[in-house]
């Protein structure tokens, strides 16, 4: 997945718009919401399940079978509106949208195409945070509620039509034709997925297919085109491109654009089917749901609840007392556990031991998660407590072990899990990581001398690069000390040790 994402933003990097052909785009993001059960129907929602394992009657059609909407779906999608600035609507309906394919076996999808939720909001593109040039405001029509549709699947070397996706509750957010550029587009899909993973209205996955995105793009105000069911920003960046650039081609030529459904494939987009409007669908009320009413003050009552959005906490962490890079923050973000983790250490290291930010910082996203990855165990936030390592970070500050013995210490605690529950002293000791204090300065120097002439001998031709000018190959020389004796002595000490025996400046 990071492959792909780094990808499509050199590939952004490259690509520009031609001045003289006007980039005009507009997006339907079809979302997943993240319930436990089924749109209209008490099957449970399934993404991993085998085929037609969760399903109702009402999901496979069965004549006779009605629905009844479910509440947390209409509550996430008010949750959805409200976070996207919508004006929400006290009176919305569902409808029926007729079209024939097998994966729909009721023969319509219900949706709302006559009174949606919600209307008119937006949604405010950062230039500090979304990658873009300047702030841009994308305008929304609408967020809608609908049910999702089954799908075609390879199962057991068969096609088979799989109905546990059929009758999944969705909401589709319709944007208002206001993207100029492709950066916007792809700024946009990746706020938006941030935004709906972090209210938990939905997985975000968009691998899996818990956000599609159905691309309207024109170019010099000529028809538009649909660019269907698109699962990754950089599938909507490739795809953009394509068919700008094919666009351009069909101008040049002459040739008019045709309003048409196109998809794409990997490397182009292709034709599906000339656009549909709304008579080709048949919309018509749905008889068998009632009218959703619901208060006027729903979304302000929503919005006393809602946690910080996205900006807010990237705006906290970049800035004092954290002052976090971007790049930090957003990893951070990504992963609540450990931002909670990285708060709670930061407090007590900043306020309780007045320790600077900047210390705080290295601990938890350098020393801390370089542990891990040293002796390859997935980071895991409950393994070393934030308790824990102030522990181990005040045995630093107090001088009683070295911050190369601070990383021997960290190590082992991650491998050997039942000595965190130990006295941390105890731990020291056994691993001999104390400091030498009984030693006089004298001894002490001798020691250091001797151990630097062994680590010469024993590599040469390391030395060999030194005296030819390779003056920085000396720190190899000091990290072969250092592991030697386990961090008790300071790298500073077998620097001066190390050039003072080799001569060098």
């Amino acid at each position: 997945m990071l492959r792909r994402f780094s990808t499509s933003v050199r590939h952004l990097k490259k690509f520009q718009l031609d001045p003289n052909y006007k980039f005009k785009c507009g997006l339907e993001i079809h979302t997943q919401l993240k319930t436990k059960y089924k749109l209209f129907s008490l099957s449970e929602t399934s993404f991993n399940e085998a085929p037609n394992t969760k399903v109702s009657y009402f999901d496979i059609g069965l004549p006779g079978s009605q629905p009844k909407l479910n509440p947390e779906a209409l509550y996430l999608a008010l949750v959805a509106a409200t976070a996207f600035n919508c004006d929400i609507q006290s009176f919305s309906t569902f409808d029926r949208k007729h079209y024939f394919y097998p994966d729909q076996p009721l023969g319509y999808q219900i949706t709302q195409h006559y009174h949606p939720i919600a209307k008119n909001g937006f949604v405010q593109l950062n230039s500090k945070f979304d990658g873009i040039e300047s702030d841009k405001i994308i305008n929304l029509e609408q967020v809608q509620i609908e049910q999702d549709t089954g799908k075609t699947v390879n199962f057991d070397d068969k096609i088979t039509i799989d109905l546990n996706r059929s009758n999944t509750p969705l909401i589709e957010v319709v944007t208002k034709p206001d993207f100029e550029d492709i950066k916007q587009v792809r700024a946009f899909v990746k706020k938006y997925q941030m935004l709906v993973s972090h209210l938990g209205i939905c997985s975000g996955d968009m691998e899996t297919g818990a956000i599609r995105v159905d691309a309207n793009i024109s170019v010099n105000g000529n028809d538009r085109v649909e660019i269907k069911n698109l699962g990754s920003s950089g599938e909507v960046v490739a795809a953009l491109q394509y068919e700008y650039r094919r666009q351009i081609g069909e101008i040049q030529k002459g040739n008019k654009i045709v309003q048409e459904t196109r998809g794409w494939d990997g490397a182009t987009t292709v034709s599906l089917r000339r656009k549909e409007n709304a008579l080709d669908y048949r919309y018509v009320p749905d008889s068998e749901l009632e009218v959703v009413r619901v208060d006027e003050n729903i979304g302000k009552k929503i919005q006393e609840k809602l946690p910080d959005l996205p900006d807010t906490i990237l705006e906290r962490l970049t800035s004092e007392p954290y002052n976090l890079t971007l790049n930090q923050a957003r990893n951070l973000f990504n992963e609540p556990l450990t931002l909670q983790y990285y708060l709670s250490f930061f407090k007590i290291y900043t306020e309780d031991l007045k320790q600077p930010s900047k210390s705080a910082n290295n601990w938890v996203l350098e020393e801390l998660i370089t542990s891990f990855a040293k002796v390859e165990h997935p980071f895991d936030v409950t393994l070393i407590t934030p308790k824990a390592l102030i522990e181990i970070a005040q045995a630093v500050l107090d001088e009683g072990i070295s911050l190369t013995a601070a990383r021997i210490l960290l190590r082992h605690l991650i491998e050997n899990p039942a000595d965190i529950d130990r006295p941390l002293d105890e731990v020291i000791e056994q691993l001999d990581l104390h400091k030498p204090s009984s030693i006089s300065k004298e001894d002490l120097d001798e020691a250091i001398t001797d151990l630097c002439q062994t680590i010469i001998e024993e590599n040469e031709k390391i030395v060999q690069n030194i005296k030819r000018g390779q003056v920085n190959a000396v720190q190899s020389l000091i990290g072969k000390a250092m592991k030697e004796t386990q961090g008790k002595i300071h790298a500073k000490e077998f620097k001066q040790k190390f050039t003072e025996l080799l001569g060098i400046n």
